[in-house]
């Protein structure tokens, strides 16, 4: 994996290892891929013809998709359509709270399946401000965040289940400041974890060899940004 870092500083470590080969099936990629240019396409067309090309490329997308993946089409075509604007990855921020040797996990409502505080990025927040508020709302602790340690892009390591959409993955050191330890709306569970005794983790959220290099930039704060 490559490193974010300062113009003259040297690696102090090295950093998780990439294989820079999408750890997605094809089919995905090229449905991915049609459904981007098509909502590209119907974001800058005048054109009434063009317009309707970009919606059977659309069609097409969702119906690739739906083949490869064993999904019914329609959720996936209304998924698609929903979008609007020029195709960009969406944004996941997540939160490392590290203390005393262990981690900040939250135990997800939807599958009991534990991970970092964290979500979707909203329109407004600056990551830093986006994230904050994903640990309070998720655990109830105010946080100080201190460092970018992994710009991640999803689809380049073995998340399960793959996503419809390309994602990357911004994980930041935090320091708590604040609050009292408690569960959120969409949380089961608040709790801290040695890095040896985590709990059943949600892979498509988190991997344990990334929680394992947030530990190294606890350890090492020197240590410049992971990238890809």
């Amino acid at each position: 994996m490559g490193r974010l870092a300062t113009a003259g500083r040297r690696p102090q470590a090295a950093g998780m290892q990439g294989s820079k080969e999408p750890c997605e099936p094809r089919w995905l990629q090229l449905a991915r891929r049609v459904q981007a240019i098509a909502q590209t396409g119907l974001a800058y067309t005048e054109g009434m013809y063009d317009r309707q090309r970009y919606l059977e490329l659309t069609e097409l997308a969702a119906e690739l998709m739906a083949c490869a993946s064993g999904m019914a089409a329609e959720p996936v075509r209304e998924l698609f359509l929903a979008q609007t604007g020029y195709a960009t990855p969406k944004v996941d921020v997540r939160a490392a709270v590290i203390q005393d040797h262990h981690i900040l996990l939250v135990q997800e409502a939807e599958d009991g399946l534990w991970t970092l505080p964290g979500g979707w990025a909203d329109v407004n927040d600056a990551p830093s401000v986006a994230v904050r508020r994903e640990v309070r709302e998720e655990a109830g602790l105010e946080v100080r965040v201190t460092k970018l340690a992994m710009l991640l892009d999803r689809s380049l390591h073995p998340h399960q289940p793959p996503f419809a959409f390309h994602v990357y993955k911004l994980f930041f050191l935090c320091e708590p400041v604040g609050g009292s330890l408690q569960p959120g709306l969409e949380t089961r569970a608040a709790a801290f974890f040695a890095r040896d005794e985590l709990p059943p983790l949600s892979r498509t959220r988190l991997l344990p060899e990334q929680i394992h290099r947030l530990f190294e930039h606890a350890r090492q704060p020197g240590l410049p940004t992971d990238f890809d």
